[in-house]
């Protein structure tokens, strides 16, 4: 069944959870849940109704209860009850009736797997440079944009080899967020962040051909393009291939401005070493791991080698860091699009010297696992693209799995590195599970019964991912110990942003009965259809609410609350390849655990 068949069944089934009324107090996941799966609601507030009663689609009572316990909202002071209905196994179409208030659900055992397909759709809608096919984009089809054959290499990045002016083609890869640009950094991160998933799926589970092909494929458009954005004279690379201000709300092809590479930086350099060598460990995944095959048609090593130089110039230039205010005080044209910029790449440094010592390139695999030792982060925190230590501990600890799994196989094999590897995987499983054990904690007092989501400095740019991050965590936690406590709380996070939230969004254009209709987005604001792409996640609530001025007004200033649909709401609204790039991870992940509970 293709994508958009697939969009339109769910579509039918989530409308039938409309209630007929502008506000509905029952907050759930409006995307469906799997019949082994934790089940439960948020009731808000204003509704008083003691016992909340759910029918099946015949109209017989299957389950009637009271609330479970209260929570607090620690910012509004408002008291919502959260109701567990998981004793309801059997998949079907449930009504909640609570008060006069009602909300359908489905109970599936392909509860997430068209949002997962949707949301790695979405990377394809995110092309540049070509025409959309109607068979995977469906009315959103277009024509291409931005072939990228005539950018300029801008005064910040001229070398005695490419001069200012110089004219190179940089054809592919994908619009980053709501603009029309290409940023290496944000890219690079989010193209390791489904990597790392994608082979610990694989190798965890039966991984359907058909959705690796797919997978694959995306990657390596995007991949592509990253390696246009390397000099070839000094192994550096480009920070971001951009117009100098961002374009109007308009389609790609009709943007008129000239776009540049910009100044090489340390990060950039960094993110592409790592990507290069995870294309590589990904290439043998998608192949089944066949090693001979892999090198024979450019596979593993070759991959790496290819990020080899840019490490190389990383470690030649560790203070070559992008600040675009500096540079415009220098070069012209003055650039004002998303700068990415980045304070210190010690990150990226313990990122790309495990990306490239895991490939097994038989380079000098001392230097990296000595910057690896070097640049290990003393604790867990939650990844971004400016903050991509989660990665590196994420390639350990798919090591770690991996070598539960065919151990044996490399028993007899002399391993110079074993102690080191050992304590560096043994350092990292701690440091992962300690992160989630005391997240986890958060969850018993929520109002939504998710563990992220419960101080105000869970919300601002981007948040929705952070729930998703989190939720990946859990899945990796989940994969190294199998206890079950970490999938019921991935699953927790991942209910918050399908629904079970303040606002009542789901967060997911085109999922749910309550989604974003006019996200902050180019390619949805000027394609001329009223429904925006499918599979995106908006950014979410933001009580910073940078944006204010465009947008004039939020309803809400609550952390929880500080969201608006629409257009110019930068701030909440956004949507960018960074976060879909954790709900793919996320969402895919669960849905191939979902049918084993």
């Amino acid at each position: 069944m293709n994508t958009i068949k697939t969009i339109a069944i769910i579509a039918a089934l989530t409308g039938l959870l409309s209630c007929g009324k502008n506000e509905n107090s029952i907050r759930i996941n409006q995307v469906g849940f799997y019949p082994g799966q934790e089940k439960t609601m948020t009731l808000e507030e204003y509704n008083k109704a003691e016992v909340v009663t759910i029918t099946d689609a015949e109209g017989s009572v299957v389950w009637e209860g009271s609330a479970d316990r209260s929570a607090v909202s620690p910012w509004s002071g408002k008291i919502r009850r959260i109701f567990d209905f998981s004793e309801i196994t059997e998949s079907g179409t449930y009504t909640i009736h609570a008060g006069g208030d009602s909300a359908t659900f489905i109970v599936s055992r392909d509860a997430l797997k068209p949002l997962a397909d949707a949301a790695l759709t979405a990377f394809y809608h995110q092309r540049s440079g070509m025409d959309l096919d109607p068979e995977i984009a469906g009315k959103w089809a277009r024509k291409g944009g931005h072939p990228d054959t005539l950018v300029y290499v801008h005064a910040s990045a001229a070398s005695a080899s490419r001069p200012e002016g110089t004219v190179i083609s940089s054809p592919k890869g994908w619009y980053d967020a709501g603009d029309y640009n290409k940023y290496v950094v944000n890219s690079g991160y989010s193209m390791g962040l489904m990597a790392n998933a994608f082979r610990v799926i694989s190798l965890q589970y039966a991984y359907n051909k058909k959705d690796s092909r797919k997978f694959w494929d995306e990657l390596e458009y995007n991949h592509d393009w990253l390696l246009t954005m390397q000099d070839p004279e000094d192994g550096g690379v480009y920070h971001k291939l951009t117009t100098p201000s961002f374009e109007g709300f308009i389609t790609p092809g009709e943007c008129q401005q000239k776009r540049y590479v910009v100044q090489k930086s340390v990060t950039a350099s960094l993110d592409f070493a790592a990507v290069c060598a995870e294309m590589g460990s990904t290439w043998a995944a998608h192949h089944g791991g066949n090693l001979e095959a892999d090198i024979n048609t450019r596979g593993v090593w070759e991959k790496a080698e290819d990020g080899a130089d840019a490490y190389q110039w990383a470690k030649d230039n560790p203070e070559a860091f992008y600040h675009q205010d500096k540079m415009n005080g220098i070069y012209d044209p003055d650039v004002v699009t998303g700068a990415y910029g980045d304070g210190s790449a010690s990150d990226e440094l313990f990122w790309a010297a495990t990306s490239q010592y895991m490939a097994s390139y038989p380079g000098d695999r001392d230097v990296y696992l000595t910057d690896v030792i070097e640049n290990m982060p003393e604790e867990f925190t939650l990844m971004s693209w400016g903050n991509v230590a989660a990665l590196g501990v994420f390639n350990w600890i798919e090591s770690e799995l991996h070598h539960r799994k065919f151990g044996e196989f490399y028993s007899g094999l002399p391993d110079p590195y074993a102690k080191q590897k050992e304590e560096i995987k043994g350092k990292c499983v701690k440091m992962l599970l300690e992160y989630c054990d005391e997240s986890i904690k958060a969850a018993e007092n929520s109002c939504y019964n998710s563990a992220y989501g419960n101080s105000p400095d869970d919300f601002g740019w981007g948040c929705c991912s952070s729930f998703c991050d989190q939720a990946i965590c859990f899945l990796y936690a989940y994969e190294l110990t199998g206890n079950r406590k970490y999938v019921d709380n991935a699953f927790r996070n991942v209910n918050y942003i399908l629904g079970q939230n303040a606002t009542g969004y789901c967060y997911v254009t085109g999922f749910g009965y309550k989604s974003p209709m006019f996200p902050h987005s180019r390619l949805c604001h000027s394609d001329g259809i009223e429904e925006p792409i499918p599979g995106l996640l908006a950014g979410g609530p933001n009580p910073a609410q940078q944006d204010i001025a465009e947008v004039r007004k939020y309803h809400s200033s609550y952390p929880d609350e500080s969201y608006e649909d629409v257009m110019p709401s930068y701030a909440s609204n956004e949507v960018a390849i960074n976060w879909n790039a954790s709900l793919v991870a996320a969402i895919t992940w669960l849905s191939y655990i979902g049918n084993e509970l």
